[in-house]
């Protein structure tokens, strides 16, 4: 995988040219089309307002462009809105494109585009001129007048170069059909690769309308490096590298308030709203404390620290900037899992070649070696964590593209979350699948399997929007023109990315009614997580009774929920503990649990009272330990003063020994 990176435009605004195929090889794809044109136009209407489109048409029936009324030729290429500034007529002419009748020269349309954008922005606006082709690829290409078709493709890119055009090819096509003339799908495609050699050109092919909502760039994000410097891999050496961000969470857009105050004839008006606070004292509620009396406190339990800001610039942990090498490792000992927050990647510094050459060096060495990189960085001076992360080579297949490394941030120990999760082994006899519901089960999961062997992968992570952007944006637009409209139902394209595929429930219909008929379903009555330990607990011994024939499911449930209903009702002196035990357990009445409590309080305190020289101290720590393990297992958080009376009476009471083996 390869990243391009090129220089910020940001001051200048971007031309772009919508080159869409209308014609009847595409048409199945249209409805997606149109929504996908239209995000990126709601997208630029918030991110770059500034930006200016195009929208050029190609097999359709009329012809109306300039290029035929001044060389000729060029027909069925319908200029449908000249490049203008973004706005919401727009987003209207793409919500409904025409549908075309005639094959569509793609051709034909990057060079009526090419002269519109020169027209527009002459030599001017380099690096922010981009078209976009949408098409089928299935209509053949007129024979040009001298040379072949690869020649006259030569001489388009050139001129695309020289005035310093981008070109992005959405190739979509669906399963492939009887009709479809191969030797003509082959050589459009060819003539498509010879773009990406000769120019600023990407393709991309989509088979699946989802996949084509994914398929273009409909924000543009220049990059930006967070770090420049050295990559230091020993005293005596290092490396002058630039780092990226590679990827990045997308957001929602800020939202900010709007007034409504302002005066209908101020033109300048901003709407905004500012916030202020005013901060008081206590003693004196009308007296307002200015800043240089105000000062910071925190929390540490129940008291309030003041901490100036004196105190915490002194306190405050400030690494110096830089790149360290801490060591290598094996790239198994790293598993996915540990990577955090978003990937970066580092780059040898532009035109230094000594830099380039020792990034490839080390990046092959690493490749060959099966190793990674554990990094010691800090991005900038003053920053005040410092970050420790793992280095991943990248070596590159193209000769064009400098191999590079990949960056992921690793946890420390306090990020770590160890989630405990009891083995299905541990559960009875009679709760584990047989061989017929497991071999129900695996064949579900692989029904479910997004990237089956032997075909291509379905959601590709690149191909796939985000349905709750994507959702935002629609009903965004929708408010802007109907600020009364309600929340429109779900589309049917984004149904497909946020709900299981209809048409491949119905292919595997069998397997779901396999599933369906190897398991019984029955209600589950709820249950408190102590009765769910309880049964754990005494797994072992259902074992031995589960060992029945048919039919004793239902009496092996029923003998363990009896066990749990009746049972001690209350705790004598010859076994308490096992006393305690059942009645906290019994279910029948909820007033059990509060019985047992108190009834083993006061066991406990008798005890401790009648004690003669701490003779009865152990047995006391014991009915506790019990004590506090059923108050644990019941969830009894609002026994607040049993807690509080149980600590007190350790400290009055318990001997140091004692404590220390009650902790």
């Amino acid at each position: 995988m390869s990243t391009c990176f090129w220089r910020n435009y940001s001051a200048d605004k971007e031309g772009l040219l919508l080159l869409l195929d209308v014609s009847p090889s595409i048409h199945t794809f249209l409805p997606e089309v149109e929504k996908l044109c239209s995000m990126l136009l709601q997208k630029k209407l918030i991110y770059s307002k500034n930006d200016e489109v195009g929208i050029v048409l190609f097999g359709t029936e009329d012809t109306n462009n300039e290029l035929t009324k001044e060389v000729g030729g060029y027909e069925h290429v319908v200029v449908l809105r000249h490049i203008k500034v973004v706005d919401g007529d727009l987003v209207e002419a793409l919500q409904q494109l025409p549908r075309g009748t005639v094959a569509g020269d793609f051709l034909d349309a990057i060079v009526v585009g090419m002269d519109m954008l020169i027209k527009k922005f002459g030599s001017t606006n380099k690096g922010k001129k981009r078209l976009c082709l949408i098409t089928s690829a299935l209509c053949p290409i007129k024979d040009p007048y001298e040379g072949t078709k690869e020649d006259q493709m030569g001489t388009i890119a050139e001129q695309m170069t020289a005035h310093g055009m981008k070109l992005e090819c959405i190739v979509a096509r669906g399963r492939r059909s009887d009709n479809v003339n191969m030797r003509i799908m082959d050589e459009n495609d060819l003539l498509l690769k010879l773009f990406s050699t000769k120019t600023t050109a990407k393709t991309l092919y989509v088979e699946t309308p989802t996949s084509l909502l994914g398929a273009l760039r409909t924000r543009s994000i220049a990059p930006v490096t967070i770090f420049r410097g050295d990559l230091e891999l020993s005293p005596k050496m290092r490396i002058k590298v630039w780092v990226y961000k590679k990827t990045a969470e997308e957001r929602f857009p800020t939202l900010k308030q709007y007034s409504d105050k302002a005066p209908p004839t101020d033109k300048f008006a901003t709407h905004e709203v500012k916030v202020d606070f005013e901060y008081k004292s206590v003693e004196e509620s009308s007296k307002v404390v200015p800043p240089e009396q105000r000062i910071k406190g925190y929390r540490y339990g129940p008291q309030v620290v003041p901490i100036s800001s004196a105190e915490w610039e002194a306190v405050k942990f400030k690494p110096e900037k830089g790149v360290k090498l801490l060591g290598f490792t094996d790239a198994s000992n790293v598993m996915r899992h540990y990577y955090m927050h978003d990937v970066n990647i580092f780059i040898a510094e532009p035109s230094n070649t000594k830099a380039m050459l020792a990034v490839s060096a080390l990046a092959r060495a690493m490749k060959e070696m099966n190793k990674v990189a554990i990094l010691r960085c800090v991005w900038r001076q003053g920053q005040g964590s410092v970050v420790i992360g793992i280095l991943t080579p990248n070596v590159s297949d193209k000769d064009d593209i400098p191999d590079s490394f990949y960056f992921n941030v690793l946890p420390y120990a306090e990020d770590v979350r160890e989630f405990q999760f009891p083995s299905f082994s541990n559960l009875p006899a009679l709760w584990q699948p047989n061989e017929e519901q497991q071999e129900a089960a695996d064949n579900l999961v692989k029904m479910l399997d997004l990237a089956p062997s032997g075909s291509k992968e379905t959601l590709l992570p690149d191909l796939t929007p985000n349905p709750v952007l994507e959702r935002f944006y629609r009903h965004l637009e929708l408010k802007s023109k109907h600020p009364d409209a309600a929340v429109p139902p779900l589309d049917e394209s984004l149904k497909k990315i946020t709900e299981p595929d209809p048409e491949l429930l119905s292919q595997n219909k069998a397997i779901i009614d396999a599933f369906r008929r190897r398991f019984e379903l029955k209600e589950n009555p709820k249950l408190k997580k102590s009765t769910r330990r309880l049964l754990r607990d005494r797994s072992s011994g259902l074992n031995e009774e589960a060992s029945m024939g048919d039919g004793s499911d239902g009496q092996a449930i029923k003998s363990i929920e009896n066990t749990s209903t009746v049972g001690v009702e209350k705790i004598g002196d010859s076994t308490p503990i096992q006393d305690f035990e059942a009645m906290i357990s019994r279910r029948d009445s909820p007033e059990w649990v509060g019985k047992a409590i108190n009834e083993m309080k006061n066991k406990i305190f008798n005890l401790v009272e009648d004690s003669y020289e701490g003779d009865n101290y152990l047995k006391a720590l014991e009915y506790l330990v019990a004590l506090r393990k059923g108050c644990v297992l019941e969830q009894v958080y609002h026994h607040t003063s049993l807690l509080s009376w149980l600590r007190l009476l350790c400290f009055l009471f318990l001997p140091c020994s004692v404590l220390h083996s009650l902790a």
